[in-house]
């Protein structure tokens, strides 16, 4: 009997729902349910997974992202801590993972959008163990080590150990991973993180990989290289350290260190590449992640500003019994309180369209693609798609219905009309959000700005200039008027 592919697939509907208040709760339920519990932070790669009947036998969806603290990034003397629910927005806007841990930061750039980053969490990422997820290879790349546990024990293990192979690790059925440490750099101690798609934004990785060298002056002291999309899981490459000891970076120990590199991926022929492909990048992009090393300039191309998509972190709230879809919940949309059920085993974009009549929200893709359905969550742009609509359970949540004020376009909807910045109209709403969203957050966009911030967003009908004039206007509009 042939397979079903993934769009004829039924979709998973989890049929209740818990956010529960400890991680001593969390744990007693892992331990009491097993796998029929399956834990949820961000939720953008399990959401979709359950929208294609992935996942049989999950009873409830454990949400994690509301116990108190649990998305705390901290230091000590030897490491910085990333929190089970640390989103990649989180690190983006650290200073303490920019500085010492560049790689990581890097590659949560590089991840999705500013509405995925925002929901997204690292470990996660990890959890999914995809050889294409941007954070496995910078983390390992940094020595990192993930945090387990379970309601009667404790355990740590290095990245490249707790990832088995494709889409598999280590974790136990009554376990969850608490954190992710990653050593403080060393004197001298740089990273990188580089990667290859085949679009600027929302893209997976073609090839990526992060390098880790120290130097002591001039010469190399270690070095660490993890490669991802080149085989079924990271893949080290052991032998440059001893290449590149007590060594000086000149070219010749730049293209050996490339061609080492290249003999360690064992890369496959698929739709975004051929395996030749990908060796020859590999290379490449070795030889200038090292170059980069050595002329310390690793954070060249980091943003000066860098758009999040939020005017704040979100705020704590509280746990959430286990309701399933009869247990009505609140919601404060656009302002106004709306109670209402059904709100297990659907999208927050769902929950918005049916039970509270927000219909400006679309659905395009259902998968965080296109950004039709943005709407803010606690202040921060987030796609509808992708949050389950429980999660919003006494948070404020505003949808493009509510942008006009007493019947007054905002300033971001009168430029739309001005610059004709509307085509179609579908991507319209999410569109509006987002820059909403952004100008709340840096009201002086550069264009490189605001194309970063609207990078989750797609128009099919191609009317992105007219939407980036209309950014400009309506963020020269709100200057006037403060200054009124």
């Amino acid at each position: 009997m042939n397979e079903l592919h993934h769009v004829q697939r039924p979709a998973t509907r989890v049929p209740r729902y818990v956010a529960p208040a400890t991680l001593d709760d969390a744990l007693a339920i892992r331990s009491e349910r097993g796998a029929a519990a399956r834990p949820i932070a961000g939720g953008t790669d399990l959401v979709v997974e359950l929208d294609r009947g992935a996942h049989d036998g999950v009873e409830v969806l454990l949400d994690l992202s509301r116990i108190p603290g649990l998305g705390a990034t901290t230091t000590d003397d030897e490491a910085i801590r990333l929190g089970a629910t640390t989103t990649h927005a989180d690190v983006v806007a650290s200073e303490t993972c920019r500085s010492e841990a560049l790689a990581l930061a890097q590659a949560c750039l590089e991840i999705g959008s500013p509405q995925l980053r925002n929901r997204a969490t690292v470990v996660g990422n990890v959890v999914t163990a995809s050889p294409a997820n941007d954070t496995i290879s910078a983390l390992t790349a940094l020595g990192a080590r993930i945090e387990i546990a379970s309601a009667t024990r404790r355990r740590t293990q290095p990245v490249e150990e707790f990832v088995t192979g494709f889409r598999e690790t280590t974790l136990a059925d009554d376990e969850l991973v608490i954190g992710i440490t990653v050593p403080r750099a060393a004197t001298g101690q740089r990273s990188i993180f580089v990667k290859s798609g085949l679009r600027r934004a929302q893209a997976i990785s073609v090839v990526h990989l992060a390098l880790s060298v120290t130097f002591d002056g001039d010469d190399v002291v270690d070095a660490r290289l993890a490669l991802g999309s080149v085989a079924p899981t990271i893949v080290g490459v052991p032998g440059l350290a001893d290449l590149l000891r007590g060594r000086t970076i000149d070219q010749d120990v730049i293209a050996a260190a490339g061609a080492l590199a290249a003999d360690a991926a064992s890369p496959i022929d698929d739709l975004r590449a051929t395996a030749d492909y990908r060796s020859a990048q590999v290379a490449a992009m070795t030889e200038r992640a090292l170059a980069a090393l050595a002329a310390d300039a690793q954070a060249a191309r980091w943003p000066a500003r860098t758009p999040l998509l939020r005017a704040a972190p979100s705020p704590g709230r509280g746990p959430i019994d286990e309701l399933d879809a009869e247990t009505p919940i609140t919601v404060r949309v656009n302002g106004a309180p709306v109670t209402a059920a059904a709100a297990t085993g659907v999208t927050l974009l769902d929950w918005l369209r049916d039970q509270a009549g927000c219909t400006g929200v679309k659905e395009g893709c259902a998968e965080g693609e296109c950004g039709a359905c943005t709407v803010h969550l606690d202040g921060a742009a987030v796609m509808g798609c992708l949050v389950p609509a429980a999660r919003a359970a006494d948070c404020d949540v505003t949808t493009v219905e509510g942008l006009a004020s007493d019947g007054a376009l905002a300033s971001i909807q009168r430029a739309f009309v001005e610059h004709h910045a509307v085509q179609c109209g579908f991507c319209t709403p999410g569109f509006l959000m987002a820059c909403d969203a952004l100008l709340a957050e840096l009201p002086d966009p550069s264009l490189a700005e605001v194309r970063a911030g609207l990078a989750g967003n797609l128009c099919r009908c191609t009317g992105y200039r007219a939407i980036e004039a209309a950014v400009a206007t309506a963020a020269s509009t709100t200057a006037v008027e403060v200054t009124r």
